[in-house]
């Protein structure tokens, strides 16, 4: 199942707005991409089972729910899913933290393996994978597969933009991981990118462009 934000969340628009505007800086461009990965993080996080409990307020005993934040571990596929790390753990401090870092073959356009860190016991946590941009969905589905292999049995993709192109191949190789995103966009152009997109995420966030 794909989720979309942007159709009913007037502020999404508005933060897309700005972070699509080429004149945007990095400074700004890096807060957006944290505030939107936030809004995704509560949509993504509407289903998790909490935990009853007794609190005491100030007037009286009452009922109250807690969420098993050691639970859930954020998985950022390199680079640019770290720009959006920080907007999560404003959410869910206490989720491990995971890195995967891919590159495509020049030859085989197959994405290869690079860098794989992520928490010992993985498998017995609920993993949402990040990445702002899903385009082609080669480097998402890859790192899909790569969890998998681990054991971990629960994953929800979080993305900024999407492209159909992108979603497509995701739903039909991992039908039961749940994609958010904030947009869904137009297509993918000739050289692979979001249209109409943001450019490059990764060199926005980080200003190596």
């Amino acid at each position: 199942m794909t989720y979309s934000l942007e159709k009913n969340n007037a502020l999404i628009k508005h933060k897309l707005s700005i972070l699509r505007n080429k004149k945007t800086g990095t400074k700004e461009f890096r807060e957006l991409i944290n505030e939107i990965a936030t809004l995704l993080c509560y949509e993504a996080m509407k289903d998790v089972k909490l935990e009853e409990c007794t609190i005491e307020t100030p007037i009286c005993k009452t009922k109250g729910y807690l969420l098993d934040e050691n639970k859930y571990a954020f998985i950022s596929i390199l680079r640019a899913g770290n720009g959006m790390i920080d907007g999560l753990t404003k959410v869910i401090p206490n989720a491990k933290i995971g890195h995967i870092g891919l590159y495509r073959n020049e030859e085989t356009l197959e994405p290869v393996k690079y860098y794989y860190k992520v928490p010992k016991d993985i498998k017995n946590r609920e993993v949402i994978l990040l990445d702002p941009m899903l385009a082609t969905g080669g480097s998402a589905a890859e790192s899909i597969k790569l969890l998998k292999e681990e054991g971990v049995k629960k994953i929800k993709f979080l993305c900024i933009i999407a492209a159909p192109e992108g979603i497509t191949k995701l739903q039909i190789e991992y039908p039961d991981v749940d994609i958010y995103c904030a947009v869904i966009d137009e297509c993918l152009n000739e050289n692979g990118y979001i249209v109409p997109g943001l450019g490059d995420a990764g060199d926005r966030i980080f200003g190596t462009k």
